[in-house]
């Protein structure tokens, strides 16, 4: 592939919703169910809120419960993202960030074990799929 025809990567940050804008944010995309406790709209600036592609309730609640069952839950996050509606909000999201910056904003209080976390990992590793794909090479036949 040339570099002209190479496709940008642009960031794809995470940071909680209660924390300040950054001129570098992007596009601020709320990847949690529920809106987060205590915060107006504006002062969350969010762009776009994608409920369809947040865990479950049913999962949700079994991280809420349980913590120590993070690696089933992130196993079965990543089955919910594969399927819709997850599938189409996750479509969406990938569009913006070929576009440009997008940070994903959560609520939890848990920086390092959190549903952006688990999206941003399962979006990049679908991104680098994607990119290291090899186009078939094309074959010049000559009708000699």
């Amino acid at each position: 592939m040339s570099a002209s025809r190479a496709k940008k990567i642009f960031p794809l940050h995470i940071k909680r919703v209660y924390e300040p804008t950054a001129e570098d944010d992007g596009l601020r995309v709320l990847v949690d169910r529920l809106w987060p406790r205590g915060l107006t709209k504006a002062k969350a600036a969010i762009d776009l809120w994608l409920k369809d592609i947040a865990p479950s309730d049913a999962l949700r609640r079994k991280i809420h419960a349980d913590p120590e069952k993070w690696p089933s839950f992130v196993a079965a996050y990543r089955r919910e993202l594969e399927r819709e509606p997850a599938r189409t909000a996750a479509a969406t999201l990938r569009a913006h960030w070929n576009t440009g910056a997008v940070t994903l904003l959560y609520a939890s209080r848990n920086e390092t074990r959190n549903n952006a976390v688990v999206l941003r990992e399962w979006l990049a590793a679908k991104a680098s799929k994607q990119s290291s794909a090899k186009p078939r090479a094309r074959t010049a036949h000559s009708s000699r």
